[in-house]
């Protein structure tokens, strides 16, 4: 900063950079007000439809869901959309993953018909780009079977949490957090549908996985720890 000034370009992508950071450590706050320096900044040094301009504001998106700021999230996704669809075109991966964010968005909201359709793009896209088992394809695979969950669509559900395990189980392996996510949320499905003991066993898997990666203490433990037996008194009283 001092060396450039706080508006090269070098500067701005630090600012940027701090900015996810911060989300990841959960200091939102202070994320946001490095996004919107680097925003104000690239507005001003690149334009509004420059690239580096458009991640920023995707950024923002992803920011705005995390504080549940859902309107402020929908204009930033469709802002960074029209504007990736402009200057990369339709089925460019950039575009692509913002109407991935804007479909899981629209879920959180209950716009489940919107949802459908954009999900329903944004595999098509991936698929097509990146192939059936690239990880963007199947966060894509997961937010569907989220969307059917919430349709009340269990068995398409399950078929989508099914495939989107299986893709992570091969290209992250076992133990990452998305492979995680994906074993828990067939638990939670398996519990909805009533089959316990497959429930149980996800469930187990789960909180082993969790337990090795965050420690024994960690709250997501303590959450899993509370369900399992939650879940255990639900067979025994079968």
């Amino acid at each position: 900063e001092k060396a450039l000034g706080r508006d090269h370009i070098s500067t701005l992508e630090t600012v940027n950079n701090l900015g996810i950071l911060y989300v990841n450590q959960g200091k939102l706050g202070e994320a946001e007000e490095m996004y919107q320096r680097a925003l104000v900044g690239y507005e001003k040094a690149l334009g509004r439809d420059h690239i580096s301009t458009l991640e920023t504001v995707n950024n923002m998106g992803i920011l705005y869901v995390a504080q549940v700021k859902l309107d402020e999230a929908e204009e930033m996704y469709w802002r960074a959309l029209a504007g990736y669809e402009k200057a990369l075109g339709p089925e460019h991966t950039s575009t692509l993953e913002t109407v991935n964010n804007l479909g899981a968005l629209y879920v959180h909201q209950g716009k489940l018909d919107e949802a459908e359709e954009i999900c329903r793009r944004a595999l098509a896209g991936f698929e097509k780009a990146l192939g059936p088992d690239h990880t963007s394809t199947l966060n894509t695979v997961n937010n569907l079977g989220l969307l059917y969950v919430a349709q009340g669509k269990l068995d398409k559900a399950d078929e989508m949490y099914r495939r989107a395990l299986a893709g992570y189980e091969k290209a992250l392996g076992r133990d990452l957090t998305s492979t995680l996510d994906a074993v828990n949320n067939l638990g939670i499905l398996y519990w909805k549908q009533g089959k316990l003991d497959k429930a149980e066993t996800m469930y187990r898997r789960v909180l082993a996985g969790y337990e090795k990666r965050l420690g024994l203490d960690h709250a997501r433990c303590r959450a899993l720890r509370k369900a399992l037996s939650s879940l255990e008194s639900d067979i025994t009283s079968h």
